[in-house]
């Protein structure tokens, strides 16, 4: 594994393009720090984010999984451009003429996915730790270790969508057209949830859309807006109740992660039946 790693890791150190869009998606993981100073003023309705709790043990766990997740499209990019580089260059032949096999091609290419799902997780981690050590009007060992179910839903979050990234490079052979199918795949998925709900039951049709790759992703981290006191407050005048159910879905960690599963296979499924 470790040597798999080390070639694709060696091949991102010499990709710019690739490198610099790491570093913008790690800078803008950073960049959740800079929500303390926000302030939104809706005429009646003032937010100062930093006083809604956000950074707050253990709701910083969810806040800050959730806002980071809409950051993974930096790392899609990433992913999708090195297997579309590896056609138009022709490493992909050249290193099968090296020695190595099509299931280590993609094994290799599956570690990596896993590698910078894990590293986005930890980093995350401990920028949320930094973030409610320095904020949270509480601090306890229970706190802390409270609701750190999110940081699992958050990397098979990654893990799910960028293994979808990688197959739909090797499909495609083409990063530009692999996003579009990405993007057309999400519409999709759209499209299916209203003509199912039109047609059959509400519980048949979530069930149906709950296994949907992006839906099942997508349900990993449920919105924690919600949960913040100035909404709280609100809806409580209103005489309205929201949802109370933040839970990570377990349901939707097992079905994302046999989709992350599945895309891996179909990708080396791929790559063995091509005439490369």
């Amino acid at each position: 594994m470790l040597r798999l790693l080390s070639i694709e890791f060696y091949k991102l150190r010499f990709n710019k393009a690739s490198k610099i869009l790491t570093l913008i998606y790690f800078g803008l993981l950073t960049s959740i720090a800079l929500l303390i100073t926000l302030k939104i003023d809706l005429g009646p309705i003032q937010l100062n984010i930093a006083e809604q709790g956000i950074f707050e043990f253990p709701y910083i766990w969810h806040f800050n999984t959730y806002v980071a997740a809409g950051f993974k499209f930096f790392l899609l990019l990433v992913i999708v451009s090195m297997v579309a580089n590896e056609y138009a260059n022709k490493t992909l032949k050249q290193n099968l003429i090296d020695g190595l096999s099509k299931q280590e091609y993609i094994l290799s290419k599956f570690y990596m996915v896993t590698a910078m799902s894990l590293a986005s997780t930890v980093f995350v981690f401990i920028v949320s730790l930094i973030l409610g050590l320095n904020y949270s009007s509480e601090i306890s060992l229970a706190l802390i270790l409270s609701d750190l179910d999110y940081f699992v839903a958050y990397f098979v979050k990654l893990l799910s969508y960028f293994s979808f990234g990688l197959f739909l490079g090797v499909l495609i052979k083409r990063s530009a057209f692999a996003i579009g199918g990405m993007i057309v795949w999400y519409i999709s998925e759209k499209i299916i949830g209203a003509v199912l709900y039109s047609n059959f039951s509400e519980k048949t049709s979530e069930f149906i859309t709950s296994i949907l790759p992006l839906n099942s992703s997508e349900a990993l981290i449920p919105s924690p807006f919600l949960r913040m006191e100035t909404l709280k407050t609100i809806s409580s005048q209103m005489g309205t109740e929201f949802g109370n159910d933040y839970s990570v879905p377990i349901f939707n960690v097992f079905v994302s992660f046999c989709w992350a599963l599945i895309f891996a296979y179909g990708a080396f499924l791929l790559i063995k039946k091509r005439d490369l």
